[in-house]
């Protein structure tokens, strides 16, 4: 039994009592009115109540007696009212029906769910056009009513937007790889499609609409689809992958398009990137062994951070992964947001615009716990010795640079800089605090190097970018140095 049910029962007897009387949460009708524009307001009103509301067919109009009604006559108001919701009021409301004994007759109930997003009201009208339960009946909301709709009104985010149109369960099962995001949550695959549906409906991968089907939602597309290119809004938000030979894109290139969904498709990107990178030979063992030249864990946690934080709203442009022979382009639509400044983004307070496909993308095990993504890439890029995490903003756009590896002296200035400073952040927010031993630590340096490594320090000091942790200290050679803003 749906759970909703016992509540409609109970209203109803509430309702028809010794001395009937009319509910907020309820009406009951003896048949369907053929007035379509007063089923719509009853329609936006119960959409509009807290809790939603309910509508009971079957009950005489006169008596307030259960008399019972028919499958054939049910199926045709359930028909109706599921097209009244769908194109008769705005935003689309969504309905649930069920046809239960009561005192010994079958009765049609129907329960108008809630609305996230108010106020409810007719779709060829305005705003103004909208309509509340109040003592019991159906009446036109006023505009300090309406201001209060609005203000108990959930903003609708991108990824909870409609990606399809109305599909059958069999079709959602054909254009979403189901399958891939229950091996992503180490979880068997359920043998029966009513509670796969039902699953997909808790992962906001599609929205039911009173059992005559289901919308594929935004987070669903871009978490499962089989294909992007199914979805006509998403089809340009697949994942580029660019090689260009050479230093620059002055020189040739190939594409490699992406087509399947980031969350399916994100073991696969990786290991297909990897294939294209160039590695190096290490002896190990007597033994050659090919290494790789970008540590894994970063490119999985920048690559994940292009697809989490890009702005949808800018239409026609994805995430580009570009491939050059010294460096790694990784892009994504859409500027910092404002709270972000671009020397604060190593263990940042986490933000992020797109949180349903952040919060999937940590539960799948494709990223980090929030906010450390960028601290491992550095503790990574650290280890293989490669340059700082270069970032770039644009107009419309956020671009991560992940460079080949170089020596100190093949480092610019600039770079050197970034690097100091970098490394003092993952000191400090390791307890300890960045010394000149665990800066030539960083740059493979020896002990003879020491003065060359405290005259880097004093410049980054005088950058602004780092200070001493004790300014009173004595001691150069001891000194500990912290982020500007510790």
């Amino acid at each position: 039994m749906k759970a909703w049910i016992k509540k409609a029962k109970e209203y109803l007897t509430h309702s028809l009592g010794k001395v009937p009387q009319e509910l907020n949460e309820l009406d009951w009708k003896e048949t369907l009115s053929p007035q379509n524009d007063k089923l719509c307001r009853h329609i936006c009103a119960f959409a509009n109540y807290p809790g939603g509301g309910y509508l009971v067919f079957g009950v005489e109009d006169k008596t307030a007696q259960p008399k019972g009604i028919g499958k054939p006559e049910a199926d045709t108001i359930v028909a109706t009212l599921a097209n009244l919701c769908r194109n008769n009021v705005s935003p689309l409301v969504s309905i649930d029906h069920l046809i239960e004994e009561y005192e010994g007759v079958s009765l049609l109930f129907i329960h108008i769910r809630e609305s996230a997003v108010k106020p409810v009201h007719l779709a060829s009208k305005t705003i103004e056009d909208s309509y509340i339960r109040s003592g019991g009946t159906t009446r036109k909301a006023s505009r300090p009513e309406i201001g209060g709709l609005m203000l108990n009104s959930k903003t609708p985010v991108f990824e909870e937007l409609h990606a399809s149109k109305l599909k059958n369960g069999i079709e959602v099962m054909t254009l979403l790889d189901y399958a891939g995001i229950y091996r992503l949550l180490k979880k068997p695959v359920p043998s029966n499609a009513d509670e796969i549906m039902y699953w997909l409906e808790q992962e906001k991968m599609i929205n039911g609409v009173d059992g005559n089907g289901y919308y594929i939602t935004n987070f669903g597309a871009l978490a499962a689809a089989q294909n992007l290119s199914d979805f006509d809004t998403l089809s340009r938000k697949s994942i580029r992958v660019i090689k260009y030979e050479g230093k620059n894109k002055s020189g040739g290139s190939k594409e490699y398009p992406g087509s399947k969904g980031y969350a399916i498709g994100f073991e696969g990107l990786i290991q297909f990137i990897k294939s294209l990178l160039p590695g190096s030979e290490i002896i190990k063992h007597a033994l050659r062994e090919e290494t790789a030249v970008y540590p894994e864990i970063a490119l999985r946690e920048l690559i994940a951070n292009a697809l989490i934080h890009q702005d949808f709203s800018l239409r026609g442009s994805g995430p580009m992964i570009e491939i050059f022979d010294d460096r790694i382009e990784i892009s994504n639509p859409g500027r910092l947001l404002p709270s972000k400044k671009i020397d604060r983004l190593i263990r940042t307070t986490p933000e992020s615009r797109n949180e349903i496909l952040a919060q999937a993308f940590r539960r799948y095990n494709i990223c980090e716990e929030r906010g450390s993504g960028f601290e491992k890439a550095v503790i990574a890029i650290e280890l293989f010795g490669l340059p700082p995490l270069k970032f770039e903003e644009t107009e419309n756009s956020f671009k991560v640079i992940l460079s080949a590896p170089k020596t100190f002296a093949e480092m610019t200035q600039q770079e050197r800089l970034d690097a100091v400073y970098q490394h003092c952040i993952i000191k400090y927010y390791s307890s300890e605090g960045m010394t000149n031993t665990s800066l030539r630590g960083r740059f493979r340096m020896n002990e003879k190097q020491r003065p060359q490594v405290s005259k880097l320090i004093r410049e980054t000091v005088e950058s602004g970018k780092i200070k001493l942790k004790d300014p009173d200290g004595s001691s150069d050679k001891f000194s500990v140095y912290v982020p500007y803003w510790a």
